[in-house]
């Protein structure tokens, strides 16, 4: 059994030199802890002398989130076989024994391709409050229109964590902050979708993975805790331009082809509404953001093609994939539904 244990880094520094010791602590002696730098300026490399049992992979500039791992995970296949391959952000606090649970979940269910440990909030738990995170909280999942949603988080209602959703859950996606991917089924999917950067990439994934007649869980036996943020702001309005462009290229990418077109025309209809409600709130740079979103989409799905793993699953007649909720999250949620448990 081998696991690559695999940070990657841009400017990371003071989360290196805070947390890398406690998620190195907290590793068995199957995995083994990599980092892989963005091309960072910041010193970063300095912090990886703490331990000279972790590898250093230094990348040649900032290939965002997509493309730093899935160079990353090609330059460590060619020096080793491993049996899994694990993304964790720079910012999370480790738990002793947290990738044992979900190693041996997945050695026991050859059908999951990716899992994912409940994540808490670092700085709640700083103040002594059990909350869940934002990215990822115990397992996510997407409404009809594509709009993502957590065990534990929906839209800007976090809930704090009292044991509600303690019990493994198959989901539709598992939060890229912390991710444990079949090393055999990453290469099967030719790993992140490199267009899009940063955000919504494990979503795409793990949607591909779906598509292609893989499961995603989260083992909430397992649990870690997550800063948030460290890289784009949750009000960052880069984040949200990402945020609006890359869900629509998901949805071309993924979505049958007898659905498409109607809900990325009706998403890009309440996509609008929420541009102009940003005008009536003043934030002219998030309207921006949006209709930034939309242009670039329109130009790069001339570039993007469907999902190999799509084709596979409409030829076989497949429902859509297990964790894709028949409803609208937003009506839900202005209707009082502000927790999983409600839906």
């Amino acid at each position: 059994m081998r696991v690559a244990v695999v940070i990657l880094n841009w400017n990371g520094k003071s989360f290196l030199e805070k947390f890398l010791p406690s998620l190195f602590n907290s590793l068995p002696d199957y995995a083994e802890l990599i980092i892989a730098d963005n091309a960072s300026t910041d010193g970063s490399a300095q912090a990886s002398t703490l331990n000279d049992r972790i590898q250093w992979i230094q990348l040649d500039k900032n290939y965002g989130f997509t493309g730093g791992y899935n160079r990353a995970f090609a330059q460590i296949k060619k020096q080793a076989e491993y049996n899994y391959y694990v993304l964790i952000n720079s910012d999370i606090l480790a738990i002793d024994r947290w990738l044992e649970p979900i190693v041996d979940f997945m050695e026991s269910h050859p059908e999951v391709a990716a899992c994912q440990p409940k994540i808490l909030s670092y700085n709640h738990h700083q103040e002594g409050i059990e909350q869940f995170e934002y990215a990822g909280a115990s397992g996510g999942f997407i409404d009809k229109w594509g709009f993502p949603l957590c065990r534990g988080r929906i839209l800007s209602s976090v809930e704090n964590d009292c044991g509600q959703y303690d019990t493994p859950s198959r989901c539709f996606w598992a939060s890229g902050a912390c991710m444990v991917v079949r090393t055999s089924i990453w290469h099967l999917l030719s790993g992140l979708e490199e267009k899009f950067f940063a955000h919504m990439e494990e979503i795409d994934f793990c949607w591909r993975a779906a598509n292609a007649g893989y499961q995603v869980w989260c083992l909430p036996q397992s649990k870690v805790y997550h800063v948030g943020g460290g890289t784009l702001p949750n009000n960052s309005p880069r984040k949200l331009y990402l945020n609006y462009r890359n869900n629509l290229l998901m949805l071309w990418k993924n979505l049958p082809k007898k659905h498409r077109n109607t809900k990325i025309f009706l998403r890009k209809c309440i996509d609008g509404l929420s541009a102009v409600c940003y005008i009536f709130q003043g934030k002219f740079s998030y309207f921006k953001s949006v209709i930034k979103a939309h242009r670039d989409y329109s130009r790069m799905k001339g570039d993007s093609s469907p999902s190999p793993s799509l084709s596979a699953s409409e030829s076989k007649k497949q429902a859509l994939p297990y964790g894709m909720l028949p409803f609208s999250i937003i009506l839900k949620f202005f209707t009082g539904h502000k927790k999983f448990s409600q839906l």
